[in-house]
């Protein structure tokens, strides 16, 4: 069984007792969330039910485990023959989640 969910507002295929990284959640670490986010489609064995826009009555439940950053994404800017360089660097900011179930 796996479902196809919208979790801010980024779409992941979520399994029971899968480990994913998602945009910073407003939850602390340990936290257990019963709807994390919206179901847009459901596959149980092979019934698949697609919601329009969402599946009603499909709750996918899961516990906050850490809050991590990403690795450091080089941003370089270079503009030829003005001696114009810039080198930004950023990392996100994720939230690891751990799917408990699909009911």
């Amino acid at each position: 069984m796996y479902a196809i969910v919208d979790i801010a507002g980024q779409q992941f295929k979520v399994e029971k007792g899968r480990r994913i990284f998602v945009h910073r959640l407003p939850f602390e670490k340990g936290d257990s969330v019963e709807s994390i986010g919206k179901v847009l489609l459901l596959d149980n064995e092979g019934d698949v039910k697609v919601g329009t826009p969402y599946v009603e009555g499909v709750n996918v439940k899961a516990t906050i485990v850490d809050h991590v950053k990403a690795d450091k994404v080089l941003v370089f800017k270079k503009k030829r023959r003005k001696g114009y360089q810039k080198l930004n660097g950023h990392r996100q900011c994720l939230t690891q989640i751990l799917i408990e179930e699909i009911a």
